[in-house]
C-alpha cells in the first residue's frame, strides 16, 4: 500500500509528488521464524529528513486509523500479483526462493497462496494489520550522511 510501486504508492505520491522532500523512497519487509522488519528508506537533502519522516508517520499512522480507497486496494493487489511472475524470471530467483521457502518451512508453492489471499483482502484487513503489527510510537530511524538539521 505505501511503497513498492515506485509513483503508485502513496509515499513516493505524499514525498515526492506532493511535498518534494525525497528523491526516492521505497519500503521492505523482512521476515524470519521469529521477527520482522518493515522499513522505508528514502533518499533527501538532510535539512528535510524531519520532515519527511513526519509525513510517514503520518501515513502509517493513517494506515492504522482508516481505510485505503478501493482504487489504492485494486493498485496494491495488482502490484503484488505482478510481482509473483518477476520473482520467479530466472533460475537463480527460482532457486532462491525455493530455498528461502523451505529454510523458513513455507510451502514451496507459497506464491500462489499469497496470490490467494491478496485476491481476498479487504480495506478491513489492511488497517487491522497495520493497527496490530505498527506502532509509529516505536519506530528506529537510521540516518546516514550528514546529521539532519
Amino acid at each position: 500500500m505505501l511503497g513498492g510501486g515506485f509513483y503508485a504508492t502513496r509515499l513516493y505520491h505524499d514525498l515526492r509528488q506532493v511535498n518534494g522532500y525525497v528523491y526516492t523512497v521505497g519500503v521492505s519487509l523482512n521476515t524470519s521464524k521469529t521477527r520482522a522488519t518493515y522499513i522505508v528508506s528514502y533518499g533527501c537533502d538532510p535539512d528535510k529528513v524531519s520532515k519527511a519522516r513526519a509525513i510517514i508517520v503520518r501515513d502509517l499512522d493513517e494506515m492504522r486509523t482508516q481505510n485505503v480507497s478501493d482504487a489504492e486496494l485494486q493498485q496494491a493487489k495488482t502490484l503484488l500479483l505482478r510481482q509473483i511472475p518477476l520473482s520467479v524470471s530466472s533460475e537463480d530467483a527460482l532457486a532462491q526462493g525455493l530455498l528461502a521457502r523451505a529454510v523458513i518451512g513455507l510451502p514451496l508453492d507459497e506464491p500462489v497462496v499469497a496470490a490467494r489471499k491478496y485476491m481476498q483482502l479487504t480495506a478491513d484487513d489492511i488497517r487491522n494489520a497495520f493497527a496490530k503489527e505498527i506502532d509509529t510510537g516505536n519506530l528506529v530511524q537510521v540516518v546516514r550522511g550528514p546529521a539532519p538539521q
